[in-house]
């Protein structure tokens, strides 16, 4: 498969055990198989970065789709509780966070790949309304599917990074694509803020609902 990470610099040899630990599934190489979101995560500081294409060869990697059908977003949510910084304290949301890492969490230190949501931005805000109980399950997964930021591609293994070779550059123009990435945010909020204003539907489930036993199965539907 074809690989794009972008960055403000060309990475000819990405390396194990570089990143922050408080990406949205802990330390890896970030990657997506759409160039132009590429580019805009490459622009998001405003200055000109580098669109960085790359083959990976899959076979034999195990990999970990959070959206496969095998896992729901409540798995998703646990993994993001666990590594991204910040989240509410002495609220709720606390005891969401916990209650989500007790019974949702996955242990993806077998997997050499994770596929799923990127929380950029405003999709980290929609994750935290949820926790905080101000949207419901549903209106949570509707509003991931908003703006058409699509998935990203983690490598989290050592075996992984043996898989992923270098094939090309090319500049990313913050004139051209950080404007793209502020609009495909906007329009993710204003998309979401449409969808949350519209009349809560009898069966809605939030997350005290959760907290409290209800059966989530017919709500992910």
């Amino acid at each position: 498969m074809i690989l794009f990470h972008g960055s403000e610099k060309i990475i000819y040899k990405p390396e194990y055990g570089l990143g922050t630990a408080a990406n949205d599934y802990g330390r890896g190489f970030y990657c997506t198989e759409n160039a132009e979101v590429a580019g805009e995560w490459a622009c998001k500081r405003k200055t000109d970065g580098f669109i960085n294409k790359y083959e990976f060869d899959i076979k034999g990697l195990k990999l970990c789709d959070l959206n496969d059908g095998n896992y729901n977003i409540l798995n998703w949510l646990a993994l993001l509780s666990c590594y991204r910084g910040y989240w509410q304290k002495k609220s709720i949301a606390e005891d969401a966070k916990d209650f989500l890492q007790a019974n949702y969490l996955i242990d993806i230190s077998g997997f050499d790949i994770i596929k799923g949501y990127r929380a950029d931005d405003s999709y980290f805000s929609f994750a935290q309304d949820f926790i905080m109980g101000t949207i419901s399950l549903q209106k949570l997964s509707t509003a991931m599917r908003l703006g058409k930021l699509g998935e990203q591609i983690v490598l989290k293994s050592k075996k992984a990074f043996k898989h992923i070779s270098y094939v090309s550059s090319e500049i990313a123009e913050a004139s051209v694509y950080y404007p793209k990435k502020y609009d495909r945010d906007l329009k993710a909020r204003r998309d979401y803020a449409a969808e949350r204003s519209k009349e809560n539907r009898l069966n809605d489930v939030y997350i005290i609902d959760i907290l409290r036993g209800v059966n989530i199965d017919d709500a992910l539907i």
